[in-house]
């Protein structure tokens, strides 16, 4: 059974399910990844009713939602513009940067899909050809057809630069992630060492440490409670309001939150948690008539 399942995965990586419906491949890749048989008639568990979520809730609204630039606007109208990380420039092409206009420190990011991320610390060693093979790797992939997040399939792929900017650690932006269901925060997520040794760890709203897991590790120390936490729910709450679920990522720098992104699908709804009572428990929070 494992040899088969490592075949689909090898066949899905090349594109050989791209024919697919949204539903049948959304079956296969479930149960290609979880081991489990998708249900969709009466979904339960978290993962079950994003991949629902996937199929019955689309909005046009959701594309700018995730959309690395648009999405600038969208929470400065919500929010106002001090969230917003500074833009410092927006291209359809590599070649049509100018990086002689661009600061010493940067970051780098694709506007339509996860991953495609450079960040430059010293413009005078930026490796350029590989930023430009790793972002235009990322221009040419098709978010939308890797877990049928349909949010994502109207986006158009461009080249957003960032200002750079780290936390009190003086190397890293830890990723406070607020999981909302049905416009309210539930769970606090802290990634640590994204590009290191990442670390996972899940907060309650009142900052008390759950002992839970989902497919990353917990850190050896207890993240210090951050000082702009209720105004970072209070933010997270007003920008998912009337959403049945979505994740609000931030970041706390120099005493400022920053908006991060919106992710309607953690994971895209392909983690589990553990305990696994913990996928009944969290999959209850989201309301869905079927």
């Amino acid at each position: 059974m494992d040899v088969f399942r490592k075949a689909i995965s090898f066949i899905n990586h090349r594109g050989g399910f791209d024919f697919l419906s949204d539903e049948l491949y959304l079956k296969l890749i479930y149960w290609q990844k979880m081991g489990k048989k998708l249900n969709l008639k009466n979904p339960k568990r978290f993962n079950e009713k994003l991949q629902w979520l996937k199929l019955h809730d689309r909005k046009p609204e959701y594309s700018v939602m995730v959309d690395k630039y648009e999405v600038k606007n969208f929470v400065t109208s919500k929010i106002g513009s001090a969230y917003v990380i500074p833009t410092l420039g927006v291209w359809d092409k590599f070649e049509d940067i100018d990086f002689g206009e661009l600061p010493d420190k940067f970051v780098l990011k694709c506007t339509h899909d996860s991953g495609g991320l450079v960040i430059c610390k010293d413009k005078n060693k930026l490796d350029m050809k590989a930023a430009k093979t790793k972002i235009n790797k990322s221009l040419q992939n098709n978010y939308y057809l890797q877990g049928r997040e349909w949010p994502y399939k109207n986006v158009k792929p461009r080249i957003l630069a960032e200002k750079y900017m780290v936390d009190e650690s003086g190397f890293e932006l830890k990723d406070y992630k607020v999981m909302c269901f049905e416009g309210e925060p539930k769970l606090i997520q802290v990634h640590s060492g994204r590009f290191a040794s990442h670390t996972q760890d899940f907060y309650t709203t009142e900052w008390e440490h759950l002992a839970i897991t989902q497919g990353v590790p917990l850190s050896d120390i207890q993240v210090e409670r951050p000082a702009c936490l209720q105004e970072m729910l209070e933010m997270s709450r007003i920008l998912a309001a009337g959403l049945h679920q979505v994740r609000v990522d931030w970041y706390y720098v120099e005493g400022q939150l920053y908006f991060g992104e919106i992710t309607f699908f953690d994971a895209s709804g392909f983690d589990d948690f553990e305990p696994d009572e913990w996928n009944e428990l969290v999959g209850s929070w989201i309301k869905i008539s079927v």
